[in-house]
């Protein structure tokens, strides 16, 4: 493909919904093209700030169809597709196509620790769809690790195109780039934005950029930039944001973004349970840090 609609700065979008717990559609709507409107590049829907595994099949069908059709030319939608069966995989992949989705993000086998095999016949059926798949490395959540070695594997085979690097060991980055030096690299934790854009990361699948796209605009084209002063300018930035960055790799992340976007003027709304709201002391620190964010003048 000459052009790369993974690149770039990809929001994995929160789903705003209402107090009753009902998805905010029109919420959606205006949030995917206010973020276009922002600076970013694309999104990713139905990812886990997207909270997909709570909703009906319905609903995560129509967060990709409004995605699209709130994007304006050029934008790209990577919707998640992850499922536990790969033959339910491949059914997302056909409806993000059907939808106009350019590509789609991918985590391995998660049902149980899937072996070699296993998660290299689950990225054949999904490759074989059409849409350019991303794998999304989280050995956190699914148990599986993508480890540089697979991947280079996968992306010999013509399996991804790209992977979301979650495990913040920035380390694996010139691995990667030594075994498979044409396979592009995506941040995909907001709290390494800097060491991995410094290591060559072409993209980011970001988290706060829901409440903050402007300020996490300049800080990740200053990360990626390659020059010395990008990076000393970078980094005044880096350690001012870091405090609500580093909650997109805690276990509260939906909620914390949520919650920063509320306060900024976006709608996050409440979570569907089994994720409850912030303890009270996590809800007044994320707080804290948000208003402290938005009195330096990010937005």
């Amino acid at each position: 493909m000459t052009h790369k609609p993974w690149r770039g700065i990809t929001v994995a979008t929160a789903l705003p919904l209402t107090d009753d717990l009902a998805v905010d559609f029109d919420g959606y709507a205006e949030h995917v093209a206010w973020l276009a409107e922002n600076g970013v590049d694309g999104v990713a829907p139905n990812g886990s700030l997207g909270e997909y595994h709570n909703l009906t099949d319905e609903e995560r069908a129509r967060v990709v169809e409004i995605a699209v059709e709130a994007s304006p030319d050029g934008f790209g939608v990577m919707p998640g597709v992850a499922a536990y069966g790969s033959q339910e995989t491949c059914r997302w992949i056909e409806q993000a196509a059907s939808a106009g989705a350019q590509s789609v993000l991918l985590l391995p086998p998660n049902a149980y620790r899937a072996d070699r095999a296993a998660v290299i016949e689950h990225y054949r059926a999904a490759a074989a769809v059409g849409l350019p798949v991303v794998a999304y490395n989280n050995p956190y959540d699914t148990k599986v690790d993508l480890t540089p070695d697979l991947l280079a594997e996968l992306h010999g085979e013509g399996l991804i195109v790209a992977v979301k690097e979650f495990t913040g060991d920035v380390r694996r980055a010139y691995e990667i780039r030594e075994l498979a030096p044409e396979l592009d690299l995506l941040i995909g934790s907001d709290d390494v934005l800097l060491e991995l854009g410094l290591a060559g990361a072409v993209g980011w699948i970001a988290g706060y950029t829901n409440a903050f796209p402007r300020a996490c605009k300049e800080l990740y084209d200053l990360a990626t930039s390659g020059r010395a002063e990008g990076i000393e300018k970078a980094l005044p930035i880096y350690r001012d944001l870091h405090p609500l960055l580093r909650w997109d790799s805690k276990t509260e992340f939906v909620q914390a973004i949520k919650l920063s976007m509320d306060i900024a003027g976006r709608r996050g709304g409440p979570c569907r349970p089994p994720r409850l709201p912030l303890a009270p002391e996590t809800a007044e620190r994320v707080t804290a840090d948000t208003k402290a964010a938005i009195s330096k003048g990010f937005n």
